[in-house]
């Protein structure tokens, strides 16, 4: 009964195109079956196809009302980071309380949510980043960044055909031969990978860049042609096989060796990020501006800041000819199969996080230490608060 006494909110998500909820039935029968009182906002699962019905057999209370779901919680959950609700007139932090549990991603050196951040801080709220959480063995299970990068890497290719003015695959017409489109990826872990893999899978010509060498021979062997960065091995890849933050002379020579690349792609998918840190900016304006009309950009990195630093996050716009998707939530779009996926990967983080009926917040454990982003008034996430100072020397 590891759940025993405390109670599970699972609030409606309010981001707009977001058919994504944080718990399914099944997650929220192994809850109640370990001493969990789990309160669900009506509908809150409508869009990804999991009903009230469901739900309330599965042992969840419905409520009508988001404010008591969050009110009368000792843990949230939730897919996306706290909002305004315009329904409401408030927004969702302002509805938490001292001492409450949030699980979520919160994506906290994103410059968009310092903000949100900190008013979680002022609010007593612990908060905990799903992105936060490290690619070790131990945390796969819970591991809901790379399930979500595996959603947002084939949806976004999906997204970016649809927008395409040209076809992606080799056609043979009555007037002659259509040649495939190209689709560079600029960023091959998780997301990247899958990017390439439905790309080619679909027909198109496939290139890729990354400064890690593993993620460059991954690429490789999805049949990419890689373009070389540049980049020298030793200071690319950090801890636990991650890309490492780069000194900005390194970052511009970095851009200029992806700059043809990115100006003859039909498609451009930018998946490279840091963990925990911001986004490093790899396309700039001009090189959109290079680019052919009707090309499209998919920002996969918009969540923590973005790879275009003309991206507008949430927000599918056109500039200088092109089509630059910068959703947040391009796994919402594919709502039942990742809210499967996410409802198990949160499930298993709360279980991990929880012991004997409390909230475990041991700061010397890996996988919390990671994730944790506010605690007892503070805020603590170090990608975090070395983003706000960054934009502080900026300002």
């Amino acid at each position: 009964m590891n759940f025993k006494g405390l109670t599970i909110g699972v609030p409606k998500e309010i981001m707009e195109h977001e058919f994504r909820v944080a718990a399914i039935p099944d997650t929220v029968k192994k809850l109640v079956s370990q001493g969990a009182r789990v309160l669900v906002e009506t509908g809150a699962g409508a869009e990804s196809h999991y009903y009230d019905s469901d739900y309330k057999a599965a042992g969840a209370e419905i409520v009508g009302d988001c404010a008591a779901v969050f009110s009368g919680s000792d843990i949230i959950f939730k897919v996306k980071e706290p909002l305004f609700n315009t329904a409401k007139n408030a927004h969702e932090v302002s509805m938490m309380r001292k001492g409450q549990v949030l699980v979520t991603f919160l994506h906290p050196a994103s410059p968009a949510n310092h903000s949100m951040v900190k008013e979680l801080a002022k609010q007593g709220v612990t908060s905990l980043t799903l992105d936060g959480i490290p690619r070790i063995t131990r945390a796969q299970p819970m591991d809901a960044l790379t399930s979500m990068s595996t959603v947002a890497g084939y949806k976004g290719i999906i997204m970016a055909a649809n927008y395409l003015t040209r076809f992606l695959p080799m056609m043979s017409t009555a007037v002659g031969v259509i040649q495939p489109s190209q689709v560079f990826v600029v960023g091959t872990g998780v997301a990247g990978l899958q990017a390439l893999a439905t790309a080619k899978r679909l027909g198109a010509a496939v290139f890729a860049a990354d400064i890690r060498p593993d993620a460059v021979e991954q690429a490789k062997s999805l049949g990419a042609k890689i373009v070389d960065t540049g980049v020298s091995h030793d200071i690319a890849v950090g801890a636990g096989g991650y890309a490492r933050q780069l000194p900005d002379d390194v970052l511009d020579a970095e851009r200029e060796a992806i700059r043809d690349a990115a100006a003859k792609a039909d498609i451009l998918v930018l998946s490279a990020l840091v963990p925990g840190k911001l986004a490093p900016v790899l396309i700039t304006e001009d090189m959109v501006r290079a680019m052919a009309s009707g090309s499209v950009i998919v920002d996969i990195a918009i969540d923590q800041g973005g790879n275009c630093s003309i991206t507008e996050p949430g927000k599918i716009a056109t500039n200088h000819g092109l089509t630059i998707i910068g959703m947040k939530n391009i796994p919402g779009y594919v709502p039942t199969s990742s809210t499967w996926m996410f409802a198990n990967n949160i499930y298993n983080f709360a279980n991990y996080l929880v012991k004997d009926g409390s909230v475990s917040i041991r700061r010397d454990d890996e996988i919390i230490a990671s994730s944790l982003v506010t605690i007892d008034g503070e805020l603590v996430h170090a990608g975090a608060l070395e983003a706000m100072a960054a934009q502080s020397r900026e300002a």
